[in-house]
């Protein structure tokens, strides 16, 4: 590793330490030449697929993107901030479970209504409105029966 202070390449690990999730390497590090410490830190670099529109153009996979169709499902619903979270790191696991160098965004959109599903009924229901495209009033029906079966048929 090189010191960025003097760019000698001998320096010695003073320090190592694990962070909460065990997934993320903290080094302190001291170089030999200069005599000055950094840190350094050190993760699995996984890669994720590219997402194949329904269009057939491919872009890469966006943790940020993902966030943000969530929240914006989950606009005004009472979700934590750590739901969300999980569901996010959730989705992604599942992409690097799956190994595939592409997946289409039906099969990513099909992976969020899951976690969906999972956290808010209501914000499940407002994902397939859109995500799903509903033509007419009896397929957002089937969405909703189910959801929640019983209910629906008592109404």
């Amino acid at each position: 590793m090189k010191c960025p202070f003097c760019a000698t390449a001998d320096t010695a690990v003073i320090d190592t330490r694990l962070n909460e999730e065990g997934d993320v390497v903290r080094r302190r590090r001291r170089c030999t030449a200069c005599d000055k410490r950094f840190t350094t830190y050190e993760r699995v670099e996984a890669q994720l697929p590219q997402v194949v529109k329904r269009n057939g153009a491919r872009e890469p996979f966006s943790r940020e993107k993902l966030r943000a169709s969530l929240e914006l499902a989950l606009r005004k619903r009472p979700v934590t901030t750590e739901a969300v979270d999980s569901a996010v790191a959730d989705t992604e696991e599942r992409l690097r479970v799956l190994g595939e160098r592409e997946i289409s965004s039906q099969q990513l959109g099909e992976f969020l209504m899951g976690e969906l599903k999972r956290l808010d009924k209501v914000a499940y229901i407002r994902f397939a409105s859109v995500y799903r495209n509903f033509e007419d009033i009896d397929a957002f029906s089937r969405v909703i029966r189910e959801v929640s079966p019983d209910e629906f048929l008592r109404r």
